[in-house]
């Protein structure tokens, strides 16, 4: 057995469910295998009535929208016409105490880019640098969602497709060794786009982090940070 999340879209304050699920793992680190885990894993989501329709977010899916969807795969286009996957521009964008942001990881492929060892050798981070200006490490995943669901907006086929959806999974994410997920960074598109809050966001990063930085009495938190560099 193994357990993993699912994440739901909700209508209210943090705006994504996430719900452990137990499931039949199928071992082995053949992609038939994994495959056969997000068989199981998604047939307990449904037993369990958090999800009719799941999609499984990995260069694991099944589904080409699946896999299309992927940090690795999904692309924004910069202003210099080059395309670039989301995990590029998250690991770019990390700013340490001995270094960074690192911006030739733009040039790199995404997996060279999560593994560039000065990402592990520059200190503590602090933050990251986007075109916005510097953003907090809290919430965990503000950063990250907000660089993924601007490359999903900009997708608009992927963006429409998503829609049929109702609950989402990661089947290689493990809360207990990260924070961000693609799979919730849909489900937190989603749930902006059933609220009507989506362009309103997108348009203004401050109503984002606004909107996502507050309590579940709509009060506004400032998180606690390092001195950004």
């Amino acid at each position: 057995m193994a357990s993993r999340p699912v994440f739901i879209p909700s209508k209210d304050f943090p705006f994504v469910k996430e719900v452990m699920v137990e499931f039949k793992w199928h071992a082995g680190f053949a992609v038939s295998q994994k495959q056969k885990s997000i068989v199981e894993f998604h047939e307990a989501i449904d037993a369990l009535g958090l999800g009719k329709s799941s999609l499984e977010i990995s260069s694991k899916s099944s589904l080409e929208i699946g896999t299309a969807l992927s940090a690795f795969n999904l692309k924004v286009e910069l202003g210099n016409g080059q395309y670039v996957a989301v995990e590029n521009i998250f690991q770019a964008a990390k700013i340490f105490e001995q270094g960074g942001p690192f911006k030739d990881l733009l040039q790199t492929t995404p997996l060279e880019a999560k593994r560039d060892i000065r990402l592990k050798e520059s200190g503590d981070m602090v933050g990251f640098r986007g075109k916005e200006g510097v953003w907090p490490l809290e919430p965990k995943t503000l950063f990250y969602d907000w660089i993924y669901i601007n490359a999903l907006y900009r997708q608009s086929e992927l963006a429409s497709a998503v829609l049929a959806f109702d609950s989402f999974t990661d089947i290689e994410f493990n809360p207990a060794k990260s924070f961000n997920c693609q799979a919730r960074s849909v489900a937190l598109y989603i749930a902006l786009f059933n609220s009507g809050q989506l362009q309103s966001v997108l348009e203004d990063s401050n109503k984002y982090k606004q909107l996502m930085m507050q309590d579940a009495e709509g009060t506004i938190q400032k998180p606690v940070q390092k001195n950004l560099i």
